[in-house]
């Protein structure tokens, strides 16, 4: 494993156990078993380190969300859903590098998502915009109903993950679900004849 590797899984590691404050560059260059300034062969500064770790968390996203299978588009989001709320629930650090930390890497809605640089975007994108030409949005744009999914999904899971919604995380799943079913049942109209 090449060096600029190991220290990306070091600060993995160090994120994963205390977040970005535990993001130290010094105890990541002893775990590799470098000097902390040969971290900046590899890495500009501190930030440059954190978006590798974002665009790392984005990359797994994009994994899990290209995994699920396709199918009708209500059917589709919901199980979307599902894989985002496992994402979240089993690998929290790398839900918050992907979707919580600042950083000039991260995807921006909507010029980001518009341009096709989020394999995940993408794939809502696809689908949304086939039922926008099969008349089944409305008047509604694509790009604002994955706008109002990324928000609600986020949301929910920020508030839980801040104890701010009562009950163990069965009742959340299900809580997130039908908020889920909701949003896209509201999104979605019946198909002309």
């Amino acid at each position: 494993m090449e060096t600029r590797d190991r220290i990306l899984a070091a600060a993995r590691k160090a994120f994963g156990r205390k977040g970005l404050e535990g993001l130290s560059l010094r105890d990541i260059a002893e775990k590799v078993g470098i000097t902390p300034m040969a971290i900046y062969r590899h890495y500009a500064n501190k930030q440059a380190v954190v978006d590798a770790l974002v665009l790392d968390a984005l990359a797994e996203w994009s994994r899990r969300a290209q995994a699920v299978p396709r199918g009708d588009a209500p059917a589709w989001f919901e199980r979307m859903g599902d894989a985002f709320l496992d994402f979240a629930l089993e690998e929290p650090r790398r839900f918050e590098a992907a979707f919580l930390i600042h950083s000039n890497v991260a995807r921006r809605y909507p010029d980001d998502f518009l341009a096709g640089r989020s394999p995940a975007g993408a794939l809502y994108l696809d689908l949304l915009n086939r039922a926008k030409q099969q008349g089944r949005l409305g008047d509604a744009e694509p790009i604002e109903i994955m706008i109002s999914i990324a928000g609600l999904s986020q949301g929910l899971v920020t508030l839980y993950r801040a104890g701010r919604i009562a009950g163990g995380e069965k009742q959340f799943r299900a809580l997130f679900k039908r908020a889920m079913r909701r949003l896209i049942q509201s999104s979605f109209t019946e198909k002309s004849s």
